[in-house]
Protein backbone atom coordinates (compact mmCIF):
# COMPACT_ATOMS: atom_id res chain seq x y z
CA UNK A 1 0.00 0.00 0.00
CA UNK A 2 1.17 2.77 -1.28
CA UNK A 3 0.28 6.76 -1.64
CA UNK A 4 1.29 5.63 -6.13
CA UNK A 5 -1.79 3.10 -5.44
CA UNK A 6 -4.46 5.96 -4.35
CA UNK A 7 -5.86 6.79 -7.82
CA UNK A 8 -6.09 10.89 -8.36
CA UNK A 9 -6.63 12.89 -5.31
CA UNK A 10 -3.66 14.71 -5.48
CA UNK A 11 -4.16 17.20 -3.74
CA UNK A 12 -4.76 15.07 -1.18
CA UNK A 13 -1.78 12.86 -1.15
CA UNK A 14 0.37 16.47 -1.52
CA UNK A 15 -1.34 17.59 1.49
CA UNK A 16 -0.29 14.62 3.54
CA UNK A 17 3.34 14.21 2.38
CA UNK A 18 4.09 17.33 2.87
CA UNK A 19 2.87 17.05 6.28
CA UNK A 20 4.68 13.80 6.89
CA UNK A 21 7.95 15.08 4.97
CA UNK A 22 8.01 17.88 7.12
CA UNK A 23 7.04 16.51 10.64
CA UNK A 24 3.81 18.55 10.72
CA UNK A 25 1.35 16.07 11.00
CA UNK A 26 -1.65 17.61 12.46
CA UNK A 27 -3.85 15.87 15.70
CA UNK A 28 -7.01 15.75 13.55
CA UNK A 29 -8.36 15.37 9.81
CA UNK A 30 -11.06 15.54 8.04
CA UNK A 31 -10.75 12.97 4.87
CA UNK A 32 -14.30 14.75 3.14
CA UNK A 33 -15.97 14.36 -0.23
CA UNK A 34 -18.19 11.33 -2.63
CA UNK A 35 -18.26 8.08 -1.33
CA UNK A 36 -15.56 5.92 -3.17
CA UNK A 37 -12.98 8.11 -3.69
CA UNK A 38 -10.25 6.79 -1.82
CA UNK A 39 -10.60 8.07 1.18
CA UNK A 40 -10.36 4.81 3.39
CA UNK A 41 -7.55 3.63 1.21
CA UNK A 42 -5.67 6.65 1.46
CA UNK A 43 -6.39 6.78 5.37
CA UNK A 44 -5.33 3.36 5.76
CA UNK A 45 -2.04 4.50 3.66
CA UNK A 46 -1.20 7.88 5.77
CA UNK A 47 -1.42 5.60 8.83
CA UNK A 48 1.12 3.13 7.46
CA UNK A 49 3.36 5.79 6.60
CA UNK A 50 2.82 7.18 10.44
CA UNK A 51 4.44 4.11 11.13
CA UNK A 52 7.27 3.25 8.63
CA UNK A 53 10.32 3.06 9.47
CA UNK A 54 11.79 2.96 6.01
CA UNK A 55 10.50 5.98 4.66
CA UNK A 56 9.36 9.54 5.69
CA UNK A 57 6.51 10.37 3.34
CA UNK A 58 5.26 7.53 2.14
CA UNK A 59 5.12 3.49 2.69
CA UNK A 60 7.45 0.75 2.36
CA UNK A 61 4.90 -2.03 2.73
CA UNK A 62 8.10 -4.28 3.76
CA UNK A 63 8.94 -3.25 7.55
CA UNK A 64 7.76 -5.00 9.90
CA UNK A 65 5.25 -1.81 11.42
CA UNK A 66 4.06 -1.45 7.76
CA UNK A 67 3.25 -5.38 7.74
CA UNK A 68 1.29 -4.82 10.87
CA UNK A 69 -1.25 -2.47 9.32
CA UNK A 70 -1.58 -4.84 5.65
CA UNK A 71 -2.27 -7.61 8.26
CA UNK A 72 -4.95 -5.75 10.20
CA UNK A 73 -2.83 -5.97 13.26
CA UNK A 74 -0.70 -2.78 14.27
CA UNK A 75 -1.81 -2.29 17.80
CA UNK A 76 -1.47 1.36 17.46
CA UNK A 77 -4.39 1.41 14.47
CA UNK A 78 -7.94 1.54 15.67
CA UNK A 79 -10.88 1.93 13.16
CA UNK A 80 -14.23 2.92 13.85
CA UNK A 81 -17.53 2.41 12.03
CA UNK A 82 -21.31 2.58 12.75
CA UNK A 83 -22.64 0.30 14.98
CA UNK A 84 -25.99 0.08 13.08
CA UNK A 85 -27.08 3.19 11.24
CA UNK A 86 -24.69 5.87 14.01
CA UNK A 87 -21.34 5.83 15.82
CA UNK A 88 -22.38 6.09 19.50
CA UNK A 89 -21.11 7.24 22.44
CA UNK A 90 -20.25 3.75 23.58
CA UNK A 91 -17.91 3.43 20.58
CA UNK A 92 -16.36 6.63 21.07
CA UNK A 93 -15.71 5.58 25.43
CA UNK A 94 -13.97 2.40 24.11
CA UNK A 95 -11.79 4.12 21.89
CA UNK A 96 -10.68 6.84 24.99
CA UNK A 97 -10.22 3.77 26.68
CA UNK A 98 -7.58 1.86 24.74
CA UNK A 99 -6.18 5.15 24.32
CA UNK A 100 -5.70 5.28 27.87
CA UNK A 101 -2.80 3.42 26.97
CA UNK A 102 1.07 4.37 25.84
CA UNK A 103 2.17 3.37 22.99
CA UNK A 104 5.35 0.66 23.08
CA UNK A 105 6.85 2.77 20.46
CA UNK A 106 7.57 6.04 19.44
CA UNK A 107 4.49 6.35 17.03
CA UNK A 108 1.62 7.97 17.42
CA UNK A 109 -1.76 6.20 17.84
CA UNK A 110 -3.97 6.74 15.05
CA UNK A 111 -7.53 6.08 14.88
CA UNK A 112 -9.88 6.60 11.70
CA UNK A 113 -13.73 7.06 12.01
CA UNK A 114 -15.54 6.20 8.86
CA UNK A 115 -19.09 7.45 8.33
CA UNK A 116 -17.66 9.94 10.48
CA UNK A 117 -21.26 12.32 10.24
CA UNK A 118 -23.26 9.67 11.61
CA UNK A 119 -22.03 10.20 15.20
CA UNK A 120 -24.76 10.96 17.28
CA UNK A 121 -24.70 14.03 19.35
CA UNK A 122 -23.36 12.65 22.60
CA UNK A 123 -20.39 10.66 20.51
CA UNK A 124 -19.65 13.86 18.85
CA UNK A 125 -19.24 15.68 21.89
CA UNK A 126 -17.60 13.28 23.39
CA UNK A 127 -15.20 12.86 20.25
CA UNK A 128 -14.86 16.60 20.98
CA UNK A 129 -13.37 16.24 24.38
CA UNK A 130 -11.13 13.18 23.01
CA UNK A 131 -9.82 15.44 20.19
CA UNK A 132 -8.47 18.18 22.41
CA UNK A 133 -6.63 16.53 25.22
CA UNK A 134 -5.73 12.91 23.99
CA UNK A 135 -4.28 10.61 26.67
CA UNK A 136 -1.33 10.34 24.59
CA UNK A 137 0.33 11.44 21.29
CA UNK A 138 -2.97 10.66 18.45
CA UNK A 139 -3.73 11.29 14.91
CA UNK A 140 -7.44 10.97 14.23
CA UNK A 141 -9.00 10.92 10.62
CA UNK A 142 -12.46 11.24 9.84
CA UNK A 143 -14.04 10.10 7.04
CA UNK A 144 -17.14 12.05 5.61
CA UNK A 145 -19.02 12.42 2.37
CA UNK A 146 -20.18 15.69 3.57
CA UNK A 147 -17.18 17.35 6.43
CA UNK A 148 -20.21 20.29 6.83
CA UNK A 149 -22.39 17.44 8.59
CA UNK A 150 -19.74 17.44 11.43
CA UNK A 151 -19.86 19.85 14.62
CA UNK A 152 -18.29 22.89 13.98
CA UNK A 153 -16.45 22.88 17.03
CA UNK A 154 -15.11 19.37 15.34
CA UNK A 155 -14.37 21.04 11.76
CA UNK A 156 -12.80 24.04 13.75
CA UNK A 157 -10.30 21.52 15.64
CA UNK A 158 -9.42 19.52 12.44
CA UNK A 159 -7.69 20.18 9.26
CA UNK A 160 -9.89 19.18 5.94
CA UNK A 161 -8.72 17.31 3.22
CA UNK A 162 -10.90 17.44 0.37
CA UNK A 163 -11.18 14.49 -2.02
CA UNK A 164 -13.09 15.08 -5.37
CA UNK A 165 -15.16 12.66 -7.70
CA UNK A 166 -12.41 10.17 -9.83
CA UNK A 167 -12.46 11.20 -13.57
CA UNK A 168 -14.32 8.84 -15.82
CA UNK A 169 -11.85 7.93 -17.96
CA UNK A 170 -9.42 7.33 -15.26
CA UNK A 171 -11.98 4.98 -13.60
CA UNK A 172 -12.64 3.22 -16.70
CA UNK A 173 -8.77 2.42 -17.07
CA UNK A 174 -8.70 0.64 -13.87
CA UNK A 175 -11.99 -1.17 -14.18
CA UNK A 176 -10.76 -2.71 -17.77
CA UNK A 177 -7.30 -3.63 -16.91
CA UNK A 178 -9.26 -5.17 -13.60
CA UNK A 179 -10.87 -7.29 -16.41
CA UNK A 180 -14.76 -5.45 -16.25
CA UNK A 181 -16.23 -5.28 -19.32
CA UNK A 182 -15.89 -2.43 -21.38
CA UNK A 183 -18.85 -1.74 -22.39
CA UNK A 184 -20.59 -2.05 -19.16
CA UNK A 185 -17.59 0.05 -17.72
CA UNK A 186 -18.29 3.01 -19.71
CA UNK A 187 -21.78 2.96 -17.94
CA UNK A 188 -20.86 2.81 -14.75
CA UNK A 189 -18.41 5.33 -14.37
CA UNK A 190 -20.58 7.88 -15.70
CA UNK A 191 -23.23 6.91 -12.61
CA UNK A 192 -20.33 6.89 -9.81
CA UNK A 193 -18.25 9.25 -8.46
CA UNK A 194 -15.77 6.40 -6.89
CA UNK A 195 -14.24 2.89 -7.96
CA UNK A 196 -16.04 0.71 -5.17
CA UNK A 197 -19.52 2.01 -6.45
CA UNK A 198 -18.38 0.88 -10.11
CA UNK A 199 -17.24 -2.07 -8.92
CA UNK A 200 -20.59 -2.77 -6.71
CA UNK A 201 -22.52 -1.99 -9.68
CA UNK A 202 -21.31 -3.85 -12.25
CA UNK A 203 -21.24 -7.07 -10.07
CA UNK A 204 -24.74 -6.76 -10.03
CA UNK A 205 -26.55 -9.02 -12.84
CA UNK A 206 -29.27 -6.39 -13.21
CA UNK A 207 -27.12 -3.72 -14.27
CA UNK A 208 -26.15 -5.51 -17.24
CA UNK A 209 -30.19 -6.36 -18.36
CA UNK A 210 -31.41 -2.78 -17.62
CA UNK A 211 -28.56 -1.17 -20.15
CA UNK A 212 -29.63 -3.92 -22.78
CA UNK A 213 -33.60 -2.66 -21.85
CA UNK A 214 -33.00 1.10 -22.52
CA UNK A 215 -31.11 0.21 -25.68
CA UNK A 216 -33.87 -1.49 -26.91
CA UNK A 217 -36.45 1.07 -25.98
CA UNK A 218 -33.85 3.90 -26.56
CA UNK A 219 -34.04 2.60 -30.45
CA UNK A 220 -37.74 1.86 -30.43
CA UNK A 221 -38.11 5.19 -29.32
CA UNK A 222 -37.50 6.85 -32.34
CA UNK A 223 -39.81 4.63 -34.94
CA UNK A 224 -42.71 3.79 -32.79
CA UNK A 225 -45.98 4.86 -31.88
CA UNK A 226 -46.37 5.87 -28.06
CA UNK A 227 -49.17 2.68 -27.18
CA UNK A 228 -46.27 0.58 -28.66
CA UNK A 229 -43.82 1.75 -26.42
CA UNK A 230 -45.90 1.57 -23.31
CA UNK A 231 -46.31 -2.29 -23.85
CA UNK A 232 -42.56 -2.58 -24.41
CA UNK A 233 -42.00 -0.45 -21.70
CA UNK A 234 -44.05 -3.26 -19.42
CA UNK A 235 -40.70 -5.55 -19.91
CA UNK A 236 -39.64 -3.56 -17.60
CA UNK A 237 -41.84 -4.83 -14.91
CA UNK A 238 -41.64 -8.46 -16.30
CA UNK A 239 -38.11 -8.56 -16.01
CA UNK A 240 -38.15 -7.96 -12.45
CA UNK A 241 -36.51 -4.53 -12.81
CA UNK A 242 -38.83 -1.85 -11.30
CA UNK A 243 -36.14 -1.23 -8.52
CA UNK A 244 -34.18 0.18 -10.64
CA UNK A 245 -36.10 2.62 -12.50
CA UNK A 246 -33.36 5.49 -11.56
CA UNK A 247 -30.67 4.14 -13.64
CA UNK A 248 -32.71 3.45 -16.36
CA UNK A 249 -33.49 7.02 -16.78
CA UNK A 250 -30.14 7.79 -15.99
CA UNK A 251 -28.82 5.37 -19.04
CA UNK A 252 -31.11 7.57 -21.27
CA UNK A 253 -30.05 10.54 -20.18
CA UNK A 254 -26.81 9.36 -21.32
CA UNK A 255 -28.08 8.04 -24.68
CA UNK A 256 -29.59 11.24 -25.55
CA UNK A 257 -26.37 12.67 -24.88
CA UNK A 258 -24.68 10.61 -26.95
CA UNK A 259 -26.94 11.51 -29.45
CA UNK A 260 -25.52 15.10 -29.10
CA UNK A 261 -21.58 14.04 -29.05
CA UNK A 262 -22.11 12.32 -32.17
CA UNK A 263 -24.04 15.98 -33.92
CA UNK A 264 -20.75 17.95 -32.55
CA UNK A 265 -18.56 15.29 -33.29
CA UNK A 266 -17.30 14.49 -29.63
CA UNK A 267 -16.87 10.71 -30.52
CA UNK A 268 -14.17 10.73 -27.53
CA UNK A 269 -17.24 11.40 -25.26
CA UNK A 270 -19.37 8.67 -26.38
CA UNK A 271 -20.61 6.35 -23.48
CA UNK A 272 -22.21 3.34 -25.37
CA UNK A 273 -19.59 3.50 -28.02
CA UNK A 274 -20.93 -0.52 -29.30
CA UNK A 275 -23.76 1.49 -30.74
CA UNK A 276 -21.82 3.82 -32.86
CA UNK A 277 -23.28 2.76 -36.22
CA UNK A 278 -26.80 3.65 -34.80
CA UNK A 279 -26.11 6.42 -33.12
CA UNK A 280 -24.43 8.19 -36.48
CA UNK A 281 -27.59 7.35 -38.39
CA UNK A 282 -29.77 8.75 -36.05
CA UNK A 283 -28.24 11.38 -34.49
CA UNK A 284 -29.52 13.91 -37.07
CA UNK A 285 -32.89 12.59 -36.60
CA UNK A 286 -33.54 15.19 -33.88
CA UNK A 287 -32.95 18.88 -33.25
CA UNK A 288 -30.11 19.53 -30.82
CA UNK A 289 -33.08 21.03 -28.58
CA UNK A 290 -34.91 17.82 -29.10
CA UNK A 291 -32.58 15.93 -27.61
CA UNK A 292 -32.21 18.12 -24.92
CA UNK A 293 -35.69 17.79 -23.85
CA UNK A 294 -35.47 14.02 -23.89
CA UNK A 295 -32.77 14.51 -21.37
CA UNK A 296 -34.78 16.89 -19.29
CA UNK A 297 -37.38 14.39 -19.49
CA UNK A 298 -35.46 11.64 -18.08
CA UNK A 299 -33.92 13.77 -15.06
CA UNK A 300 -37.73 14.96 -14.40
CA UNK A 301 -38.58 11.33 -14.53
CA UNK A 302 -35.61 10.63 -12.25
CA UNK A 303 -36.87 13.42 -9.95
CA UNK A 304 -40.14 12.32 -9.13
CA UNK A 305 -39.27 8.69 -8.77
CA UNK A 306 -36.93 10.43 -5.59
CA UNK A 307 -40.88 11.92 -4.43
CA UNK A 308 -42.50 8.34 -4.77
CA UNK A 309 -44.43 8.38 -7.57
CA UNK A 310 -45.24 5.54 -9.10
CA UNK A 311 -42.60 3.89 -11.25
CA UNK A 312 -44.42 2.47 -13.66
CA UNK A 313 -46.84 5.58 -14.44
CA UNK A 314 -43.31 7.64 -14.36
CA UNK A 315 -41.92 5.49 -17.07
CA UNK A 316 -44.82 5.23 -19.27
CA UNK A 317 -45.14 9.04 -19.11
CA UNK A 318 -41.50 9.41 -19.98
CA UNK A 319 -42.30 6.83 -23.03
CA UNK A 320 -45.31 8.83 -24.19
CA UNK A 321 -43.23 11.84 -23.73
CA UNK A 322 -40.89 10.66 -26.33
CA UNK A 323 -42.72 10.40 -29.37
CA UNK A 324 -42.26 12.56 -32.34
Amino acid sequence: MSFQDTLGQDAAKQMLQTALRSDSVNHAYIFSGPAGCGQMKTAMTFAQALFCTEQVDDACGQCLECRKVLHGNHPDLHLLAPDGSSIKIDQIRELQRVFSYRSESKNPKVYIIDHADTMTVQAANSLLKFLEEPPVPAVAILITENGQALLPTIQSRAQTVPFFPLKPALMLQQLVDEGFAPVLARCAVQLSSGLDGCRELMEQNWFAEIRNVMLQLGKEALGRGSSALVTAGQKVFKAGLSDHLDYLFSLFHLWFKDMLHVQYGKHESIVFIDQLEFLSTHASSRSTAQWVSYMDLAAECRKKLRYNVNGQLCLEQFLIGLEG
